[in-house]
């Protein structure tokens, strides 16, 4: 009888626990997002230094052109003007 009764309050116990811990209240966040217009009275400057902006393939394609004009000059003046 006495296991009865242990049994019992504990099914109730874990009822009622389960009952107030699954019945709360969630919150729910909402997201606001709001538009906004900015006017900006001076235009903003970057200053950028070219060779920064240059990589690798263009640096090395300058030089590459550099030797190529030289030697087709070489090749001008060693035929000549033909006028």
């Amino acid at each position: 009888m006495i296991m009865k009764r242990v049994i019992l309050i504990a099914a109730l116990m874990f009822t009622s626990a389960t009952a107030l811990i699954s019945c709360r209240d969630t919150t729910e966040r909402e997201t606001v997002i709001r538009e906004v217009e900015v006017e900006r009275t001076e235009p903003v400057k970057v200053e950028v230094e070219e060779k920064e902006r240059e990589g690798v393939f263009e640096r090395s394609a300058k030089k590459v052109d550099e030797k190529i004009n030289k030697e087709i000059d070489e090749e001008i003046d060693r035929i000549g003007d033909d006028n």
